[in-house]
């Protein structure tokens, strides 16, 4: 097999998966975890259960792939900010940004993590927990960056960057694709409210 045939074998089988994680992040989303199966998952799909099986060993590490996808995607979008050059206030903004428009994305992804959690294996939510933490470390660097430079005035930048965080995720439980604020008059909101909660006061008068 020549490289291109083992590329294209690769996207195909990258391919297959994400369907599977799709039609079972609708199926959890609506159901629940628990009353979720793979024989529905299969029958949205039209093909058979042993198929997943080729792809997946069971129900929960499906649960993790689509748990796991919002926050690497996040994480991957805060480095790509970081490194992307300009002021801190101008990368915070495009963090803002950029993970806003993923949660927004992948509102089912977020939605299932925050209720179903519990339902992952202990080893599996702990990795996740690790990714969360390294995004808040990340994001706290920034701010401590910005603190440094006079470009923003915090008191406490862990906890500051945890409630940034918080605040995108939360995002996920009351956006309505469609509804009557769009994607985008919502995120410009999000990034004013970030603005304000890291300008120092004299610079707010």
């Amino acid at each position: 097999m020549n490289v291109e045939q083992k590329t294209l074998r690769t996207e195909v089988a990258d391919y297959k998966r994400r369907r599977i994680c799709e039609e079972a992040s609708h199926l959890i989303y609506a159901l629940g975890y628990e009353s979720t199966t793979l024989d529905a998952v299969a029958e949205r799909l039209k093909i058979t259960k042993p198929v997943i099986y080729s792809y997946y060993r069971n129900k929960g590490e499906i649960l993790f792939e689509i748990c796991q996808m919002g926050i690497s995607l996040s994480l991957e979008a805060l480095r790509e900010a970081l490194a992307s050059g300009g002021t801190a206030r101008e990368r915070l903004r495009m963090v803002v940004d950029r993970v806003a428009r993923i949660v927004l994305d992948n509102q089912q992804y977020i939605v299932i993590y925050e209720r179903e959690e519990k339902n992952l294996e202990s080893a599996d939510a702990r990795r996740i927990r690790e990714q969360r933490l390294r995004f808040d470390r990340e994001l706290s660097q920034l701010l401590a960056e910005g603190q440094e430079k006079g470009e923003f005035a915090i008191d406490d930048i862990p906890l500051t960057a945890t409630t940034i965080g918080g605040m995108l995720s939360w995002v996920s439980f009351w956006y309505s694709p469609g509804g009557k604020r769009p994607a985008s008059e919502i995120i410009a909101h999000i990034i004013h409210c970030v603005d304000k909660i890291v300008t120092p006061v004299e610079s707010k008068a």
